[in-house]
């Protein structure tokens, strides 16, 4: 058996580089909704962090439902 070192460690980097851009949009996503919470308690308008908030969120959702996708689909 011979192992493709070099498809292994590009599957890695791809797995890497995927789960810290969704780690980095929720953390976008928790801190837009921080933000929101501030500007409402001091009496400000907060449409435009809790909509960036809102689309972080959404664009988690969908990388994870694509790479349930990517396992799910047949070849």
């Amino acid at each position: 058996m011979k192992i493709d070192w070099a498809a292994l460690g590009s599957v890695f980097g791809v797995s890497l580089a995927f789960t810290v851009g969704v780690v980095a949009l929720f953390t976008l996503g928790i801190n837009g909704l921080s933000r929101r919470e501030k500007a409402t308690a001091q009496g400000n308008s907060a449409a435009l962090t809790a909509t960036g908030a809102y689309v972080c969120f959404a664009a988690c959702a969908a990388a994870v439902a694509y790479g349930i996708y990517l396992i799910v689909a047949k070849p």
